[in-house]
């Protein structure tokens, strides 16, 4: 029976399961998220603690180990990883997961499951490293910046899980995976990728790309010693990147949508730290709380779009379907920054309006996840052409 499961189509590739977890993970840690903070339901699970562990942790890095069990390996020109092992590593994930959805009725169950993922980012980094280690290409920059990033999620998680007994861990925790985990991975991996499915080679910046990093590490030691402190380095940061990207010269507007909507993923950095400089400045003299709008603009604008183009063209390339979208795809990327900009109109109308605007942001974050869902489930499953 075991052998039969595992010979079943949806688990011959890394990707499948791992992008469908995520984006199922998408819809159901949104509906309980928004379902305790209406007060909807009660329970002694802290709103803000599980919002950032379901998203970051169950949505992205589940994301994350979709692309990187099929194309770190490739970057390093090794054997694709064993069956056995990436399929361990989704059934800890999994199980991470079915325990969060019920922990709102017991803080003890997020507890678990924070550990049981906390377990699987441990062997899917070691997994990794394994991989780095054997490579004998030139040159591994990308793989290893992949895996700074990756033991900045570990570090993350693992105050994450810290903080249930202290909690002034959260919002180092929360610092380290917004800006040293996620964007330092997404920015690598869109750095290799995108200019590569754009047809347009690019030289790495690579000093360029140590002072970014440098400075994200800054924004994350301003923001956790003094709130809203760090905007003259989301400024520069702004600058700095916006000046890289008009570097690589994209070809915008592609008329390939699978190529475009990876070029308004990074056009997005530059205007969310804009954002997030000016939010942060405001609030550092008036007091006015903009609820966390820099922060989710990077992680809407960038993540969240450069998620949905990378998901959609690695679940067409890998099941045998054409790299082309029809107008059906193509109207999920308009939604996707639909998204993006109800979420900044939530942070900037806090006021008699809120809730109606909050409820909407989440009713169209579901559709969103449940449209794709429609579309491409059945390809990651059983591999349907389109």
């Amino acid at each position: 029976m075991i052998t039969k499961l595992k010979n079943h189509y949806f688990f011959s590739q890394p990707h499948q399961p791992f992008f469908l977890l995520a984006f199922i993970n998408a819809i159901v840690s949104m509906i309980l998220f928004s379902l305790l903070f209406t007060g909807t339901v009660s329970s002694s699970v802290p709103i803000k603690f599980y919002h950032v562990y379901s998203i970051i942790f169950l949505l992205f890095t589940p994301a994350f180990l979709a692309f990187l069990f099929t194309t770190f390996p490739r970057f390093s020109a090794t054997q694709p990883i064993e069956q056995d092992k990436y399929l361990t590593i989704f059934g800890v994930f999994l199980l991470a997961s079915l325990l969060s959805y019920f922990s709102l009725f017991s803080a003890n169950l997020l507890f678990l499951s924070i550990l049981l993922a906390l377990f699987a980012h441990i062997s899917a980094i070691h997994t990794l490293w394994s991989i780095y280690k054997t490579s004998t290409v030139q040159d591994k920059y990308d793989q290893f910046w992949i895996l700074v990033a990756s033991a900045f999620g570990l570090l993350s998680q693992s105050l994450l899980f810290l903080s249930f007994w202290l909690p002034t861990l959260y919002a180092l925790a929360v610092q380290i995976a917004i800006y040293l985990y996620l964007f330092l991975m997404f920015f690598t991996i869109s750095q290799r990728m995108v200019p590569f499915f754009s047809h347009t080679p690019i030289t790495k910046h690579k000093e360029r790309f140590k002072v970014i990093v440098g400075l994200l590490a800054l924004h994350v030691v301003l923001e956790v010693t003094h709130p809203h402190s760090s905007f003259f380095v989301e400024m520069i940061l702004a600058y700095l990147i916006g000046k890289e990207l008009h570097r690589w010269k994209l070809p915008f507007p592609h008329e390939n949508p699978l190529v475009w909507v990876l070029h308004i993923a990074l056009f997005w950095i530059p205007l969310a730290f804009l954002l997030s400089s000016i939010s942060n400045l405001i609030a550092l003299i008036t007091g006015t709380s903009y609820l966390y709008l820099g922060i989710h603009a990077l992680s809407l604008g960038f993540f969240l779009t450069m998620l949905i183009g990378f998901g959609t063209r690695v679940t067409l390339g890998h099941s045998g379907n054409r790299l082309e979208v029809d107008n059906y795809t193509k109207y999920l990327f308009y939604l996707t920054q639909v998204v993006v900009l109800s979420r900044i109109l939530t942070s900037l109308f806090i006021g008699e309006y809120f809730w109606v605007i909050f409820n909407l942001s989440v009713i169209i974050w579901l559709g969103l996840f449940i449209l794709w869902g429609y579309k491409f489930f059945m390809v990651l499953i059983s591999g349907k052409k389109l």
